[in-house]
């Protein structure tokens, strides 16, 4: 982990303070974008603070996939060290990305809590618990990423592509409230819609309606991680290690 963030950001500047001032920079850009769009308030809740509590997950899922393309072609040589396994390099640069965006979204909100702009979380394990499901889906979502990169390399050029097709059905500019029944059938197997409906509901309140179902964002990740582990222990055996 040390020799990553080293890599990445270096020993200049700021280093790893990077990582959380990446998401920060971007969701504090689309929430001022939104409210000149929609002024202050939108359905009952503050622009800022719904467009912030979206915006930082769906950061933490793009950055998380993207560094998880080619990630074994890029740390091959380091399987040469026995302590060192395949699924670290994927865990990592995940788990950097984590921390990162937890730390982008405590340091905004207590700014924001201060000037008025962000209500104080009603239910902060709840806000937790789905950011933790957010972040195994993500997690999932890597470990499949990442093989299947080393499998195609046309992935890598679709890749940017899918992570913006992803928002529609990640729950992020939108909550299951506001949508029809139809919809709400089909978005309620999505696990990042239900990871951030709690999101949502933790900081919220009673100034929202959710609508989620804790199993899902549980069960379909842990199919997907024991998939992506599978495709990871299949590309190490046909590695190259320098």
């Amino acid at each position: 982990m040390q020799r990553e963030l080293t890599t990445r950001f270096g020993r200049e500047n700021i280093g790893f303070l990077w990582v959380m001032a990446e998401p920060l920079l971007f969701g504090s850009l689309v929430a001022i974008m939104w409210t000149f769009l929609k002024g202050p308030e939108d359905h009952g809740v503050s622009v800022v603070a719904f467009v912030i509590t979206g915006y930082l997950p769906l950061t933490l899922f793009r950055h998380s996939v993207s560094r998880s393309i080619m990630v074994f072609e890029a740390n091959g040589s380091l399987l040469y060290h026995r302590q060192i396994k395949i699924f670290d390099f994927v865990f990592v640069r995940f788990l950097i990305e984590f921390i990162g965006g937890l730390m982008a979204y405590l340091f905004v909100a207590l700014i924001l809590i201060y000037f008025g702009f962000f209500p104080v979380p009603t239910d902060l394990g709840l806000f937790l618990a789905g950011w933790f499901l957010y972040g195994f889906f993500t997690l999932a979502m890597s470990f499949i990423i990442a093989p299947a990169s080393e499998m195609s390399s046309v992935l890598e050029k679709f890749m940017p592509v899918t992570t913006y097709l992803m928002i529609p059905v990640s729950g992020t500019f939108s909550m299951m409230s506001w949508l029809t029944p139809e919809a709400r059938n089909v978005l309620q197997w999505s696990p990042p819609v239900n990871a951030m409906e709690m999101m949502r509901a933790g900081v919220f309140g009673t100034d929202v309606q959710p609508y989620y179902n804790y199993t899902v964002p549980i069960i379909i990740p842990m199919i997907l991680l024991m998939f992506g582990m599978f495709l990871c222990r299949h590309v190490r055996k046909i590695l190259t290690v320098e």
